[in-house]
């Protein structure tokens, strides 16, 4: 016996384990400067960084949600259709193509400095529109912020699950969360500045911006915003999970895209138009509609992780379309409860298709993500301007009413998505 144990034994060597530990202590300065990543992501929700990321988040589409208010200053000054108006959004929409390469990018390399300087340049650029002269100039600046857009929410999701440890869909959700307050947030913001500075003097709003990049360099220049796993497949490894994964999201947001483009793009233009109301009750239509996203995309995620994906979609998707028709054709006194639950229900599918995204390409995460939002921008730009062409020779009314009977569409394709861990 004790032949054996002395075969077996480790000697202790305190020498040995101070060297060891102190070699661990050099290395990490070193894969700060190569900009590798310094520690293998954890497995625990880490709150603190989340939040940070939440309200880079927040700040940064604070600004992009100024365009929808701007859109009733812009077509009366320009002499815009409804089908111009609404174009003005896909210019901004339009480099979301670059968002697989950049997604292909933070796989493998980290753009953490892609996140952190995306609410300076996009509050910046958003910030100018009241200073171009005509509408190829706003198109031009709406396209230069889509880039810094894309170069924002390609890499940031992937950071987002770096950092969520195994609760991603509850990660998302304060992600998500964050960008339906700034679209609550920034039409009020917008036209705040457009009454106080007027049109032109807008551009004082940008600071904001550029205070939120100097924030997110101190707390996240350490931070990778590569997959959260330690390995990469390759693309070809990744077609087989697409193939099953993209057609049926395709086809769910095809169902969905006439009424997203109606309440988040024409919603300020059918206040003022059909309803009669001032900048400051459109602009307070979108802060309500969103406000209530801010709700439905905190608790849709993290719900989802709890009674799985295709449940959580199958009754958003359901009830709000339904919603929409009360709105277009129910009393005067149910308008803003239907706003509420529009924003509850409509912009609640989002965060829950982005974590299953996560959930099925757990080495491509941001290529996945990025080919995502790609997808979303083709099928996005084609519904703003379906619905800009409807409302120019049909009414807004009788656009809203078509989106949400086509709403309706998207529901089959629940059943078609691939099944989370939760659901199997």
């Amino acid at each position: 016996m004790d032949a054996l144990s002395d075969r077996y034994s480790v000697p202790f060597d305190p020498a040995q384990i101070h060297y060891e530990q102190s070699n661990v202590t050099l290395e990490q300065p070193a894969a700060k400067e190569t900009g590798s990543d310094p520690a293998p992501p954890r497995k625990t929700f880490q709150a603190d960084q989340v939040g940070t990321i939440a309200a880079g988040h927040f700040i940064h589409d604070s600004y992009t949600a100024f365009l929808s208010p701007l859109l009733i200053a812009l077509q009366a000054n320009l002499g815009l259709s409804y089908a111009m108006a609404g174009s003005l959004a896909i210019f901004m929409q339009l480099p979301s193509l670059l968002n697989p390469f950049i997604g292909y990018l933070a796989d493998r390399i980290s753009l953490r400095y892609f996140i952190i300087l995306a609410p300076a340049v996009t509050g910046t650029l958003m910030s100018s529109i009241g200073l171009a002269p005509g509408y190829l100039a706003v198109a031009m600046l709406l396209f230069a912020t889509g880039i810094s857009v894309a170069m924002f929410h390609a890499p940031a999701p992937a950071m987002i699950a770096r950092v969520s440890g195994f609760q991603v869909g509850t990660g998302m959700s304060f992600f998500m969360a964050a960008g339906e307050m700034a679209r609550a947030v920034g039409p009020i913001v917008v036209a705040g500045g457009v009454t106080w500075f007027g049109l032109e003097g807008i551009w004082r709003l940008a600071v904001v911006g550029w205070l939120t990049s100097a924030f997110l360099y101190w707390r996240l220049r350490h931070i990778s915003a590569r997959s959260s796993t330690q390995r990469h497949a390759s693309v070809s490894s990744a077609w087989p999970i697409a193939r099953r994964v993209f057609p049926p999201l395709i086809w769910l947001m095809l169902g969905r895209v006439f009424m997203m483009a109606a309440l988040t793009t024409y919603l300020p233009l059918f206040v003022s138009d059909e309803l009669g109301g001032s900048l400051w009750l459109a602009a307070a239509s979108l802060t309500i509609l969103e406000i209530a996203g801010f709700v439905g995309a905190l608790s849709s995620g993290t719900v989802s992780d709890r009674l799985g994906r295709k449940r959580v979609l199958f009754f958003v998707l359901t009830v709000s379309p339904a919603l929409l028709l009360v709105f277009l054709f129910g009393p005067t006194w149910l308008a803003v409860p239907m706003l509420l639950g529009l924003g509850l229900t409509a912009l609640a599918p989002q965060p829950v298709m982005m974590a299953l995204i996560q959930d099925q390409f757990p080495d491509n995460r941001a290529l996945a993500n990025g080919t995502f939002l790609a997808i979303g921008f083709m099928i996005r730009a084609f519904g703003i301007w379906i619905v800009g062409m409807l409302a120019d020779r049909f009414g807004l009314s009788s656009a809203f009413m078509f989106s949400a009977l086509a709403a309706f569409l998207s529901i089959p394709a629940v059943f078609k998505l691939p099944s989370t861990k939760i659901e199997a």
